[in-house]
């Protein structure tokens, strides 16, 4: 009777001690559960995206056209030579406008490798945006910007 009441003691001491061993190294539990938060992002934090685009070296043409929605603004360009790509409407100061003036910056990114200069029709570019009502109620001129001239357009 001695023994099994000494074993029954011994194991109700041994539950007992387990919560303090909950986070011990011995319980095997806790052998591959030690999570740590790891991260590949430098410690600054990542580099903001530098747009390294230019200006489209002539505007040659742009029109506003009116939608439901708002409007559609569609400019076309000259470049130097064939081969740019990333044809951009970017506007400025974060789409408000300045003076009562919508100003976007037409952007192009230049050719990888050396191009020919070609046709002026190969060396045309076009790009488009929609301005959505709320952006333009109240504009009454939109700008299209680019390296040697301006295009611009009332309301």
């Amino acid at each position: 009777m001695h023994k099994p009441l000494l074993a029954s003691l011994a194991l109700v001491l041994a539950l007992g001690a387990c919560g303090s061993a909950r986070d011990s190294r011995l319980n095997p539990f806790n052998w591959f559960s030690r999570d740590s938060a790891e991260t590949l992002a430098p410690s600054g934090g990542w580099a903001t995206e530098i747009d390294r685009r230019a200006l489209v070296p002539l505007v040659t043409e742009m029109e506003l056209i009116r939608t439901t929605g708002g409007a559609l603004l569609r400019a076309s360009g000259q470049t130097e030579t064939q081969g740019w790509w990333d044809v951009e409407l970017r506007e400025t100061n974060r789409g408000r406008p300045v003076d009562g003036a919508l100003i976007y910056e037409f952007v192009v990114a230049q050719p990888r490798t050396p191009m020919p200069v070609s046709t002026e029709q190969s060396r045309t570019v076009s790009a488009a945006v929609k301005i959505p009502t709320p952006r333009i109620d109240g504009v009454r001129r939109v700008v299209v910007r680019g390296a040697q001239n301006a295009r611009s357009v009332n309301r």
